[in-house]
């Protein structure tokens, strides 16, 4: 899958990690070797830990070049993703997917908890709180890594990403969406990727209108789906 990733024009792939540490060096060194150095290796570890154990944890992992740790402990625990980064640099730490709102946020940036932040089109209340994000993490010199990979979350956020680069940093080095390739065909202007790169969507709107027959074949508690999940 990483050589097919690398194929298809990916600069970054992404790996979860914290079940257990020798496991995650074993798949960390196949990983790093089957991309090669010139690819980006992420890892997400969704929370698992608390603070000493994150920071023991990445330092092990920390020779595979990290290009970024994500979600080590709690996404409320400010005080600890910055004493995990403090611990760890300079393997760069990352959340924001549960980061609901601008006020924590704000936090991260002046804590120095993050060196990047990935902001969730689903999980923060609507484009105007996602803009000022992204409007002071450009202020903070904080890197945007938006989140993806749900049910329409990359048709979502990509429009976000454009926007940063729009209207806010104006650069796409250093940038990334996250994509995962499933669930697109449910949406009536499903997201395009090519060569490793999202394309601009080709209609108005947020990308986000589903197809009526995916609506009537998941409606609970009439729908096809459901008939069929309760027939079993």
């Amino acid at each position: 899958m990483a050589r097919q990733a690398v194929a298809d024009g990916f600069r970054t792939i992404k790996l979860k990690v914290g079940r257990d540490l020798g496991d995650d060096i074993r798949r960390c060194r196949i990983a790093r070797e089957t991309v090669g150095p010139a690819v980006a290796l992420a890892v997400d570890a969704n929370q698992r830990w608390d603070v000493p154990t994150a920071i023991t944890w990445l330092k092990a992992l920390a020779q595979f070049d990290l290009a970024w740790a994500e979600e080590p402990t709690s996404p409320d625990d400010i005080l600890g993703h910055a004493a995990i980064r403090r611990a760890v640099s300079p393997v760069p730490i990352s959340t924001g997917e549960h980061t609901h709102n601008r006020v924590m946020f704000k936090q991260l940036f002046q804590a120095k908890a993050v060196d990047l932040v990935q902001i969730d089109a689903a999980r923060v209340g609507g484009v105007n709180e996602n803009l000022a994000i992204l409007l002071m993490a450009a202020k903070f010199g904080v890197r945007v890594f938006p989140h993806a990979g749900g049910v329409g979350l990359c048709e979502l956020v990509q429009h976000l990403a454009m926007a940063d680069y729009v209207a806010v940093s104006g650069a796409m080095e250093d940038r990334a969406i996250e994509f995962v390739d499933h669930l697109h065909e449910h949406f009536l202007d499903p997201v395009r990727v090519r060569n490793g790169r999202y394309l601009a969507p080709q209609r108005p709107g947020f990308s986000a209108e589903m197809r009526p027959e995916t609506l009537a074949r998941h409606r609970f508690p009439d729908g096809a789906v459901w008939k069929e999940h309760s027939a079993r």
